[in-house]
């Protein structure tokens, strides 16, 4: 049987990754250390610990991988509206993002597109830290989707 307190040592574990909105890189500092330090007392706690440092890594993965398909994107978008001469000539550029351009709408777009992404991820994200904070607290382990299981 699982005590109450090493339900409490799990959940807080899974909440500390929340802690990211406050502290830069607490989403992995705090599970961490909170998993360390009690991994070796139970099992419940080690199982709910690599939980959630697999996904906060799993999501850290699928953050750059966005980032690294968005951010060319945009970049070129950007560059379709400076003159390549001027920038080797160091002149300044003023950009001119016209709404009824295609080129310019698009890249609206894209940005409106990218920020929603990110907003979807950040809820999503916190709806399964909490739902997996319940779940510990009640004594299950939960498996998050689309983590990929570094910790075994």
């Amino acid at each position: 049987m699982i005590s109450q307190h090493n339900k409490n040592i799990a959940a807080l574990t899974h909440l500390s990754a929340l802690s990211k909105f406050i502290i830069p890189l607490g989403n992995f500092i705090l599970p961490i250390v909170l998993w360390t330090l009690h991994k070796d007392r139970s099992e419940f706690i080690d199982q709910n610990g690599k939980q959630i440092i697999n996904f906060q890594i799993s999501i850290l993965i699928y953050s750059v991988i966005i980032g690294a398909i968005t951010i060319p994107l945009f970049a070129l978008g950007i560059l379709e509206h400076i003159e390549l001469l001027d920038i080797i000539n160091g002149m300044h550029h003023n950009i001119n993002l016209d709404i009824n351009d295609e080129a310019s709408f698009q890249l609206i777009a894209l940005v409106i597109v990218i920020i929603i992404i990110a907003i979807l991820i950040s809820v999503f994200e916190i709806i399964l830290i909490i739902l997996a904070t319940t779940r510990a607290s009640n004594g299950d382990i939960y498996k998050y989707p689309l983590t990929i299981n570094f910790l075994k």
